[in-house]
């Protein structure tokens, strides 16, 4: 699944270590889904989508659709 998680985080001057913390998740977890390695569960999913005040469509976009 492809998103723009590190692009939004790279623009408020986040790491992912602080991106981890106020999502409550593992830096690592941010990590696998920023490359693509981890497609993150519907909840959080929602809650990056409310931390960065975006429809979860702007982050995500599954190419699996059809």
């Amino acid at each position: 699944m492809k998103n723009r998680l590190r692009v939004l985080r790279a623009e408020r001057d986040w790491s992912q270590a602080e991106l981890a913390q106020k999502l409550g998740v593992a830096r690592q977890s941010i990590n696998a889904v920023e490359t693509g390695k981890f497609d993150p569960s519907l909840t959080l999913a929602f809650r990056i989508a409310k931390l960065f005040e975006m429809p979860v469509e702007a982050i995500f976009e599954n190419s699996e659709i059809l």
